[in-house]
């Protein structure tokens, strides 16, 4: 804080235009943000001396700052100035770089989003949507696009009809069910494990009591499912983080656990889209549409930045959720009813095919499970998994321990994700990681 000799009127340069307090409060501002000023400033009676205006100009300067924060005052005590910009942003820990090649799981190739026909669907949406749909977006989301989903989930993933749910993503699919889980009275969730940790925690957020249950080369164990649990999250599909897909005997037994329990399935369609040794299987909803909630989005097939996602409800359920902006889903159901979005994903069904490929070459003679489908796969150890993620990230690699998505440690082993991964760097990542294996 400058002395009590400063030359306030020197200090603060007042522009000469507008109101007096406005010029006054523009200064001290400036003043602030440029950290010339820290501390208290001068009592209002003294500064208007200094300045030579009334008292009424600082006071009011002084009150219009206190507004924005960035001054603090209280009654009896003098005003003070509130640290902003650099003031703050020096007492934050400093961020973390970025890793130079980044091979966690879950996240598609941003790199190809489709900018050009995503923009054109914006653009038609612009051109034609009426004005009444400029409105409050309608909790269950936006009719046409309700519908499109209805078709396209039947055509592509065999889903059977249902009440089709716009909402933010999986999570927050997931999240409304399990709300009105809690409030039905059942309160028990079993989840695969490993498993996606975000949409566990979901869970329990929404009051569920969480049961993990293992997983294997068939899928979820059903049989270890707890008694007195009526509701399980699956990824019969493509299970992540292991890869594997819920096997005929065991879509059975689950089915028949649902019917026994009077139970709801929760079926996340992860990574159905990206099957590259067959066709994908169809969905569980697809043969038990009155006890089974289907999620999806194109968090993992366009980007999670546009927070498109739906569940398909048995007709009895009533979820609320977190509509996307009406533009946006309007968008995403001209993709869909174009083209754009079928060519796309055959596009990318080819490209992370090669990128796999070329990524399983790179690593070499390692033991690999879960290739089969989807944007990642799993790196088998005979040493610490840990010490060769810190070792990677030092070398400018970030991988994911798969320890990361159980509830107990079991075999050391990683999770690689290939979906955002340029394929200029697909080598050298795995040289570096190789290396990472090698002295860790």
């Amino acid at each position: 804080m400058p002395g009590s000799q400063t030359n306030w009127g020197v200090l603060l340069e007042l522009s000469g235009r507008g109101p007096k307090h406005e010029q006054l409060a523009s200064a001290l501002r400036k003043a602030i943000r440029d950290g010339v000023l820290a501390g208290t400033v001068p009592p209002s009676r003294r500064l208007a001396a200094d300045l030579g205006c009334s008292r009424w100009v600082v006071t009011q300067a002084y009150a219009q700052l206190v507004a924005e924060g960035y001054l603090a005052g209280r009654t009896g005590s003098a005003t003070r100035v509130r640290p902003v910009g650099d003031a703050v942003a020096a007492k934050e820990p400093p961020r973390a770089a970025a890793p130079r090649y980044d091979l966690a799981p879950g996240l598609p190739d941003l790199r190809n989003f489709p900018r050009r026909p995503w923009a054109e669907a914006v653009r038609e949406v612009l051109a034609n949507t009426p004005h009444t749909d400029f409105g409050l977006p309608e909790p269950g989301g936006h009719p046409r696009l309700r519908q499109v989903l209805g078709e396209y989930l039947r055509r592509v993933r065999g889903a059977a009809p249902g009440t089709v749910l716009v909402c933010g993503g999986v999570t927050d699919g997931v999240t409304g069910v399990c709300r009105a889980l809690v409030e039905r009275g059942s309160t028990g969730l079993a989840v695969e494990d490993p498993g996606w940790t975000r949409l566990r925690r979901a869970a329990e957020d929404a009051g569920m009591t969480v049961h993990p249950v293992p997983v294997d080369d068939e899928g979820l164990d059903v049989g270890r499912i707890p008694a007195g649990v009526r509701a399980v999250l699956v990824t019969p599909a493509h299970q992540f983080p292991t890869g594997s897909v819920l096997s005929p005997r065991r879509r059975a037994e689950l089915l028949a656990w649902a019917r026994d329990v009077d139970g709801l399935i929760l079926e996340d369609d992860y990574d159905a889209e990206f099957r590259y040794d067959r066709r994908p299987v169809g969905t569980v909803q697809g043969t038990d549409p009155g006890r089974v909630a289907l999620f999806g989005s194109v968090s993992k097939t366009l980007s999670p930045a546009l927070g498109l996602g739906w569940a398909v409800l048995p007709p009895q359920w009533t979820v609320r959720a977190h509509p996307p902006p009406v533009l946006d889903q309007l968008a995403l159901a001209g993709f869909i009813t174009g083209g754009g979005y079928d060519r796309y994903l055959r596009a990318a069904r080819l490209r992370y095919r090669a990128r796999r490929d070329k990524l399983v070459e790179a690593l070499g003679p390692v033991r690999l499970s879960g290739v089969a489908a989807g944007l990642h796969l799993v790196l088998h150890l005979d040493r610490d998994a840990a010490a060769v993620v810190r070792k990677a990230r030092a070398a400018g690699v970030k991988v994911a321990d798969l320890d990361g998505y159980r509830t107990t440690p079991g075999e050391p082993a990683l999770v690689l994700g290939y979906g955002n991964l340029a394929d200029t760097g697909v080598e050298a990542a795995a040289g570096l990681l190789r290396q990472a294996m090698t002295t860790a």
